[in-house]
């Protein structure tokens, strides 16, 4: 079976999505002969295999030469976090070409990864959220319109981002100008919701051997204003596994998951994100290519599941096989 491990992209966050990249080759190749890595640049994207050759990929067929030989993957292993990995157009890429890979179809793909479009899509089958506006670029940032719809203090987010980039947290009115301009510098379209104010988890989910399984629940307390990416990445927070919560709470966060999973036809390893406000968990995101890093929430759930990263990721390959 020959393996491609794709990671990098075009938005910022490139670096983190090498880094998990790294963890999904290294893990894979201790016990797999061929595992490829495929570095995905905004110029080029290269084939590399385990002595460090560089081969230029074929992005049409999704194949390369290696010594004077034209080789195909078997399966892809998608860890590319943003642009093109987890907005659809790498899928879409396989799609076409007829190559089995670990992410959501490129349609699931593109909704979840835009958070208006996603919150509007889980609103329709229940599922709780906070208050909120959007802007486009071409808007006038009218503050006290923008107030009357949400309350402070609230979250500006950069609708297509990842990894925090381009979220920030609005404690006063004079603030919120200069938070929708910086969110403006990394997408043309902004959500502005009022912060919920609650415990917050974060709970995975994946499908092995045929079956959906949600992942033991993360709680994330954080000395930082909010999650940010020093939180996520600098270790600035305490993740908790599993969470400590009442049985209550943790069966309707398994069936919320379950039910996303399932009405917005998600597929691979997905993470959502919630607040819980008076008991009742309220959804932020969607993450269908979430962080695989030594420091990432996903691989701790798996953990505590006493299935090893190699087991997850050779099961997701697997599954990924399945559907061709």
């Amino acid at each position: 079976m020959r393996i491609g491990v794709a990671y990098g992209g075009f938005t910022s966050e490139a670096e983190i999505s090498e880094k998990s990249g790294t963890v999904v080759f290294e893990t894979l190749r201790e016990k797999l002969t061929e595992v490829y890595r495929i570095i995905i640049g905004p110029n080029q994207w290269m084939v590399v295999d385990e002595q460090d050759n560089q081969y230029p990929l074929d992005i049409e067929t999704f194949e390369f030469k290696q010594r004077k030989e034209t080789r195909r993957f078997d399966v892809i292993f998608n860890a590319v976090h943003g642009a093109p990995g987890e907005d659809g157009q790498l899928a879409q890429i396989l799609e076409r070409v007829e190559l089995p890979h670990t992410s959501c179809p490129s349609k699931v793909a593109a909704l979840t990864y835009d958070k208006i479009a996603c919150l509007e899509a889980a609103k329709k089958i229940g599922i709780k959220t906070a208050k909120s506006t959007q802007l486009s670029k071409s808007d006038p940032i009218a503050i006290e319109e923008i107030l009357n719809k949400i309350s402070l203090p609230c979250f500006v987010k950069a609708n297509k981002a990842g990894s925090s980039f381009g979220v920030y947290k609005v404690h006063h009115q004079n603030q919120l100008e200069q938070a929708i301009l910086s969110a403006f510098e990394e997408d043309d379209q902004v959500l502005i919701e009022t912060a919920l104010i609650g415990r917050e988890v974060s709970v995975g989910a994946v499908t092995l051997d045929g079956k959906i399984e949600v992942l033991p629940i993360t709680e994330i307390i954080t000395g930082e204003d909010f999650f940010n990416y020093e939180a996520k990445y600098l270790g600035k927070s305490q993740e908790i596994t599993p969470a400590d919560l009442t049985p209550e709470i943790e069966k309707d966060l398994q069936q919320i998951v379950l039910s996303l999973y399932q009405n917005l036809n998600l597929s691979g390893l997905v993470r959502v994100d919630f607040i819980i406000v008076d008991n009742e968990p309220h959804m932020l995101e969607i993450n269908t290519v979430p962080g695989l890093t030594r420091a990432s929430i996903v691989p701790q759930q798996n953990q505590c599941t006493g299935r090893s990263l190699f087991e997850l990721f050779y099961g997701m390959l697997q599954s990924a096989l399945s559907k061709k």
